[in-house]
């Protein structure tokens, strides 16, 4: 019984073979040119096959970095929103060059807890982290990090079974206070829906209970200490406080409250967003900010124009909308999703026209503006297929205003002596609005960063033998410069975020934070990745994420799987260096001097074995000091490993050139004045029956093939 057809999508074959092995009907690795080719010495006539219907968007066929197509293509394929092509990404530009950066990351297709599809934007870290996966594959093969089991899965946590249905009598009043101080502190600089009356309230001595009049304050209370105790320490007894009180406000939430939209919805919603995000179920939290953005929008926040409201009523009603829209578009850019507030802009009489007073609003306001920038640009850069460079620098030039006009309060640690908690706020909040900045830088510059690390990738390889040097390996200046940006964001996010953690200022879950630590992290994995010398600037920012996420790995599952992931991002980066160690670019010397009466040896250096299978090895010594002066440029981040020969070093010159002055007349002389001198003596001694041979005629004879060893 034959087998069943295999479905094109299924095929592990390579979409494009080149021409020789087509008409040899032997199997092509898909790249231009192909491994086989390279074998055989005809790189510079590999050229992809081309069917007479090929349309004109075909790739091109010239030696670009076209990829493999990894084994489970066929699987990704089904779950992406794409043009059904099943290769791997082409990281080089093309080859007539643009200003922009073609975008190599794709929206695609992930599968939430239940099994339903839900979608990632192109802008997503976890869009980026499938490029990068990808592209491991592409150079080392299949590998932990590029096929583990559960790519293709969203990773989401149920909601847990275990609920205490009550508390008792509650719990001691001064830990609800406590768990509420947390959770300010745990929103610092990107949520603040109190008033300053609403936060002595919940922090006095008489709180809010489900008993009075007004439930969804008692509500807002009970969201907040479930914040607070998701954030903290104390192991499975805030685990009971967490879940008790969330289920609580929840129940309150939605027992008719969606039917009357209010300010105290709007907050309740924000909040409980919030705290999805810290549980690790992002697809609620996106869901539960939908909501509070249409309640937003009916009650008219974003209007801030009022001459009839009182200005206590209207800033609460500002900070309410600036929480709503900087948690919105920062939650919508890391998942790559259009967000709720995009839209919902505020009128003339803009954001500042209320002026607002409480000490969390200048994190808030920082924050609700660089946001706004965020969103225009995943709006302006990643709805094109390609990412312009003038519209990026334009973009950067608007983030370098908005850091010019920060107030000093967010650029460093509280002048003035203040109690733990009140500092620890402040940091929060201060770290908060910096993370947030440089991943805004990220989302900017990072298409361009891809294309010139596909370009250093493929610089790695080009020594191969038969490999031509083109101009697709040539990076663009302007590239160049945008890449560093994003390496340099990296760095100083994650070198910021460690500063906080070594004093001991984090909370147990940061709920936002660990998102933008494992974006971060994964641009210098990359730029290790793409290079074979060792860099102590990225490896320390690297392992420095590992530390910051390792912590929050023992109270959040998504914090332990970005850990997970960026450890074997590791392995296959040591794997990938491992590779270039023991296949190094060969020797592109044919010809080298072999002996020399001026060049003694050093007595200390081993001498040869009398072996004719020795005589190599000074191209390989040759080879070794190149390797050396590669070192130094490697040292630095975005440096290119060039591997060359010293100067002189590769002259082919002929013997007599050390001993006579005369070359024409060295030929059938007994008597040379050269080879009476002592020094010389003792060689000739040495190599008895030496003078009738003919050393210049070695010259003549470059390459020494296996039909000459034959004769």
């Amino acid at each position: 019984m034959p087998r069943p057809k295999v479905l094109p999508a299924n095929r592990l074959r390579a979409p494009e073979a080149c021409l020789a092995c087509r008409a040899s009907k032997k199997r092509c690795s898909g790249t231009f040119p192909c491994s086989k080719c390279i074998r055989n010495g005809r790189a510079d006539t590999c050229v992809p096959f081309r069917r007479s219907n090929t349309s004109s968007s075909s790739r091109p066929t010239n030696s670009t970095y076209q990829a493999l197509t990894s084994p489970d293509a066929g699987r990704r394929t089904r779950d992406t929103p794409s043009n059904g092509s099943t290769s791997l990404p082409q990281l080089l530009p093309p080859i007539n060059g643009t200003s922009g950066a073609p975008h190599k990351t794709h929206s695609r297709m992930l599968r939430s807890r239940q099994g339903e599809q839900v979608y990632i934007g192109r802008a997503a870290s976890i869009s980026f982290l499938q490029l990068l996966r990808d592209t491991v594959t592409q150079h080392i093969g299949p590998s932990q990090f590029s096929h583990n089991a559960t790519k293709e899965d969203m990773l989401e946590t149920d909601t847990p079974d275990d609920i205490p249905l009550s508390f008792g009598n509650g719990i001691d009043p001064q830990e609800e206070q406590g768990y509420v101080r947390t959770c300010q502190t745990a929103a610092s600089g990107f949520i603040n829906v109190l008033s300053d009356l609403e936060a002595r309230r919940m922090l006095g001595a008489t709180p809010p209970t489900h008993q009075t009049t007004n439930k969804m304050t008692a509500a807002l209370r009970d969201i907040m200490i479930a914040i607070g105790a998701q954030s903290s320490m104390n192991g499975l007894a805030a685990t009971r406080v967490e879940r008790f009180f969330f289920k609580r406000a929840q129940q309150c939430a939605f027992a008719g409250m969606l039917e009357n939209p209010s300010l105290d919805m709007i907050r309740l919603f924000i909040l409980m967003s919030f705290y999805m995000l810290g549980a690790c179920r992002r697809n609620a939290a996106f869901m539960y900010l939908g909501v509070a953005a249409r309640a937003a929008a009916a009650l008219g926040l974003h209007l801030t124009a009022f001459t009839l409201l009182e200005a206590d009523e209207q800033q609460k009603r500002t900070r309410v909308w600036m929480s709503l829209c900087t948690l919105d578009l920062l939650v919508s850019s890391i998942l790559g999703r259009p967000p709720a507030t995009a839209n919902l802009h505020s009128e003339p009489a803009d954001i500042g026209s209320t002026p607002l007073t409480s000490a969390m609003d200048d994190g808030l306001v920082a924050s609700y503006q660089m946001t706004r920038i965020l969103d225009e640009i995943v709006s302006r850069l990643y709805t094109d297929k390609a990412a312009s460079t003038e519209v990026a620098e334009s973009l950067l030039d608007k983030l370098k205003q908005w850091s010019n006009s920060l107030p000093e309060s967010l650029l460093s640690s509280p002048s003035t002596p203040q109690e733990r908690i009140a500092a620890q706020e402040h940091i929060i909040g201060s770290l908060h609005v910096a993370c947030a900045y440089h991943f805004a830088v990220i989302i900017v510059t990072r298409p361009f960063m891809i294309s010139v690390l596909g370009v250093r990738l493929a610089r790695l390889h080009q020594d191969s033998p038969g490999i031509i040097q083109d101009d697709t390996l040539l990076e663009d200046p302007a590239h160049t410069r945008l890449a560093n940006a994003c390496v340099e964001s990296a760095l100083y996010m994650i070198q910021t975020c460690l500063e906080v953690h070594q004093s001991r200022l984090l909370l147990g879950n940061m709920c936002i934070l660990k998102a933008l630590v494992f974006a971060a992290a994964l641009i210098p994995g990359f730029s290790m990745f793409s290079q074979k010398e060792l860099d102590s600037t990225l490896e320390e920012a690297f392992t420095g994420a590992l530390d910051i996420l390792r912590f929050l790995s023992q109270q959040s599952a998504q914090a332990a799987h970005y850990f997970e992931i960026l450890n074997l991002l590791r392995n296959a980066i040591d794997e990938q260096r491992q590779r270039l160690r023991e296949n190094p670019p060969p020797d592109k010397k044919y010809v080298s001097k072999l002996f020399s009466l001026n060049n003694h040896r050093n007595n200390n250096e081993p001498q040869p074995q009398k072996n004719a299978t020795m005589l190599p090895s000074s191209f390989g010594a040759l080879g070794a000091s190149a390797d050396q002066l590669g070192t130094t440029a490697a040292a630095q981040p975005f440096t290119i490993d060039t591997i060359g020969t010293g100067s002189g070093s590769g002259t082919s010159t002929s013997y007599l050139e050390t001993g006579d002055q005369n070359p024409g007349q060295r030929h059938g002389q007994d008597q040379d004045p050269g080879l009476f001198d002592p020094a010389v003596a003792d060689v000739a001694a040495a190599f008895p029956g030496w003078e009738g041979m003919e050393l210049p005629l070695w010259d003549r004879f470059p390459f020494i093939d296996d039909s000459f060893l034959n004769q």
